[in-house]
Order: C-alpha cells, then structure tokens, then sequence
C-alpha cells in the first residue's frame, strides 16, 4: 500500500508529520509519500532510523496553514502539499491521504474534482466521521465538516456511517439515531425535527432520538448530527476527559488518596486516560468524497499520526469508499 502524509499539516509540522510517518513504515511495512518542503522534510528524516523503509518524499512549494481561509486556499495555493497529496491518490499513485492540517482547506481541496478527488456520485454533501474512543466506539458523524445542514444531508450522514461501521466494525445492521436534547419525537430543533420522517423511511436500522449521555452508554452505533454539533460534542468530551485525567493525578500526587489506595488506583486511571485519549484514534475518516481521507487532529504528535496512518490503511483494506459508493 502507498499511503501520502501531508508533512505540512499538523501545528508542529513537520517533526510529528515525520515522526509518525517512520514510525508507519516500519509498524505496517507500507510505502509512505510524505508530501511537503523538501529541505525541511529531510532535515528531520535525517534524524530517524529509516533503514530498510520505503520512505519518499515529493516537494510542494506551498503549505496552508490554519489561519488560512478554505476556499482561497484551494483555489489560490495550488502548489500546496494538500493539492499535490490529494491529486497523487485522485491519479492512482497513492492508496489514502493524511493530514492534521486546516480541516476545511482539506475538505474544499478534496471535494473539487479539479483540485481533488470529488464527491462520489449521488452524495450532497462530504462528513467528517469520528469513532468516540470509548469502549462501544461508535461514530459521530459529521464532526465539523459542515457546520449548517438540511435533513436531507444528515440521512446521508446516517447512510455513511452505518456503511462505514458495517464494514470497519463487522455490525450486521448498525443502530443510527439522531443526537438531540431528548429521546421524544417532539424533541430538537426544526432540523432534527424535519430529519425524523426522512429516517424512518429510510431502511436504515434508525433507533430515534438520544441524548448524549446515551450515546456515551453506547445505545447507538451511529450518531448523526450536523457538523457545528458534533464539533462541539466531541470537543467538550475531550475536555472534560483530559480535566478529569489531570484532576484525579493532581489528588494522586498530592497524597489525597491514601498512599496504598492511590498506588493501586493508577493503573486503572491510567488504563482510563489512555481509552480516552484521542491520540489513539488518530484521526477521522472524511466519507462522502472519492478517495480515502484521514483528517487528524492540529496537534498530534507522532504517535497520533501513526494511527491515524493505520487508519487510513484499515480504510482501504474495507473498501469504504467503493461500498459508500454502492450505497447511496
């Protein structure tokens, strides 16, 4: 497999871009692409083992930052490591793309076919969908890709991700449900009002309205919201996951727990800390365009964009873009 790592992409490019790139090669034994400024690229190869790895690099002129506006990146930066990346796997020369880059400059180069890889036929709108590290993981979807939605996009929200757990998770017939701020049909806003009907027809395996503290419990496979929702819902639950991790270590270390207790207590708040992690995803899937696209987080380190490589190879052994495209 020939997977491409946009080098340019994460807050600290290019050292975790690299790192995560070597540690890739040498776990899954897959080529890598890393796709950005050459001269900084190997200047941070040169410090990594890469022996017997199949490590290339490929230079693009310009890089787009986080700052930088989606729609004028992707039509004014053309030369940038997400054009070049993007366009190697739109022309059959790379497997998957990855990048813990600007996630709407990514998703606008992706989803033009003449900057990209394009929307699969049929399909409104692109999603970002993100498995909650949690012990059901069930999938969010979308998580930031679109921040206004019509109920139309969200049936095919629900559509992409109950493919994509069928096939990524072995699910027979996974459980879709809306996230709203009640389980009664009365419950939500106009668009998760609106949305319901178009559900319930649907012949998806559609459980209903839950909350969020539902879909924690795991009572659903698929949680559908539009892109502005679940960027919040998911960056809340990181919050209050790392503050909650930082607390308990605090009263370790400070001897509020009793010395025999708090020993005995850190490996299960260690085990906790690290299911939460968000590291250990990698990163989340961008469904509904032609291609595999692995999105990561700004600031992941090595490790994270080592799994977020994984990822993308997992994606493409299970054929989700070819089975979305049957799908819908």
């Amino acid at each position: 497999m020939r997977i491409v790592v946009d080098a340019m992409g994460s807050d600290d490019h290019p050292g975790p871009d690299v790192a995560g790139a070597v540690l890739a090669a040498r776990a899954f034994g897959d080529a890598i692409v890393l796709v950005g400024d050459r001269p900084r690229i190997a200047a941070v190869l040169a410090a990594h083992d890469t022996a017997g790895l199949s490590i290339d690099v490929i230079h693009a002129a310009e890089a787009i930052g986080m700052k930088d506006s989606p729609s004028a990146a992707a039509r004014d930066k053309r030369g940038s490591s997400m054009h070049v990346g993007l366009q190697l796997v739109r022309d059959g020369a790379a497997d998957a793309f990855v990048s813990a880059g600007n996630t709407g400059a990514i998703l606008a180069v992706a989803t033009l076919r003449q900057t990209g890889l394009g929307r699969i036929p049929g399909i409104l709108r692109p999603a970002l969908g993100v498995v909650f590290p949690i012990e059901s993981k069930p999938m969010l979807i979308d998580n930031g890709a679109n921040a206004d939605a019509k109920p139309e996009y969200l049936l095919q929200f629900g559509r992409m991700g109950s493919i994509y757990m069928a096939r990524m998770h072995d699910i027979a017939r996974p459980r879709v449900a809306l996230i709203s701020n009640g389980e009664e049909e009365g419950k939500g806003n106009a668009l998760i009002k609106e949305t319901i009907p178009l559900m319930i027809a649907s012949g998806l395996n559609y459980v209903g309205n839950i909350e969020p503290k539902e879909f924690v419990r795991g009572d659903a496979d698929v949680g559908v919201v539009d892109g502005f929702t679940g960027n919040v819902m998911m960056k809340t639950a990181e919050a209050v996951a790392s503050y909650m991790s930082d607390t308990i270590r605090k009263y370790i270390m400070a001897g509020t727990l009793t010395k025999i207790g708090g020993v005995l207590a850190r490996p299960a708040f260690q085990r906790v800390r690290d299911q939460l992690n968000p590291d250990e995803v990698g990163g989340a899937p961008l469904l509904g365009v032609n291609g595999v696209v692995i999105i990561a987080h700004g600031r992941s380190n090595a490790h994270a964009m080592r799994q977020a490589i994984g990822q993308a190879r997992r994606v493409v052994e299970r054929g989700i873009t070819q089975a979305i495209a049957e799908g819908i």
